[in-house]
């Protein structure tokens, strides 16, 4: 099988663990977007000639222009910034106008997206026990620009829906944590904690990766939850 072609946009922390791992993963970086080089060209038709599916990784005020400049080349794009999904519904659309193709997530770990079904089945059960209260609490590194997390928000989204009220979420940005995330349900004599924690970037990246091969040749606006869904997405 030969390398799929591959943009990546933005060349933070992410960025570089996704080129180191890209080749073994049966992709091939043919160009990498990063504003602060001096060589620098913005995203075009013509500067993502070569590549099949780009995955982004930037700031929030530049990802909408990214996914747009994506879809007028017509090449797929998955993106995992966050922190501007107040803006997706009006991308989403001109996405799916233009036949192109979005793949979002706020977090591109398997196991999250696992602990999200957890998450939820544990809400729904303690949504029966008046006694319990719930909140959540997320960990990142001190430079992580958004708070709470896009995927602190996710899972409090599928918590409260279980549960029928909203719940607290605390957010934490020290040192080098690359993510952790708590939900705890409390009540007067016990107490449940649940917890996700990554403890390398790799796992983002792996999971960016799958998606980004399960977009190629696709139409329409998608999330992690669509490929894990497919049982020939090749999750392991």
């Amino acid at each position: 099988m030969s390398a799929v072609p591959l943009a990546l946009i933005g060349m933070g922390k992410m960025g570089h663990a996704l080129a180191a791992l890209a080749p073994e993963r049966g992709f091939r970086v043919v160009a990498e977007f990063d504003h602060e080089r001096p060589d620098y060209a913005p995203v075009t038709r013509d500067t993502l000639r070569d590549a099949q599916v780009a995955i982004e990784f930037t700031m929030p005020e530049a990802a909408p222009a990214n996914v747009r400049a994506c879809a007028a080349a017509g090449c797929p794009i998955v993106v995992g910034t966050t922190g501007w999904y107040d803006q997706l519904p009006a991308v989403a659309a001109e996405i799916e106008r233009a036949g192109g193709a979005l793949l979002t997530a706020p977090n591109f770990s398997v196991g999250v997206a696992v602990f999200d079904r957890v998450v939820g089945e544990a809400a729904r059960l303690f949504a029966k026990l008046d006694r319990f209260d719930a909140h959540l609490i997320e960990t990142h590194h001190a430079a992580k620009k958004d708070a709470p997390s896009g995927t602190a928000g996710a899972l409090a989204r599928t918590a409260s829906a279980a549960l029928g009220r909203p719940i607290p979420v605390t957010s934490i940005r020290t040192g080098h944590v690359p993510g952790t995330h708590e939900v705890v349900f409390d009540a007067p004599f016990e107490q449940v904690r649940l917890v996700h924690e990554a403890r390398d970037r790799r796992v983002f990246a792996e999971g960016a990766l799958l998606a980004a091969r399960w977009l190629v040749g696709r139409r329409g606006v998608f999330t992690m939850a669509d490929v894990l869904s497919d049982d020939t997405a090749g999750v392991s």
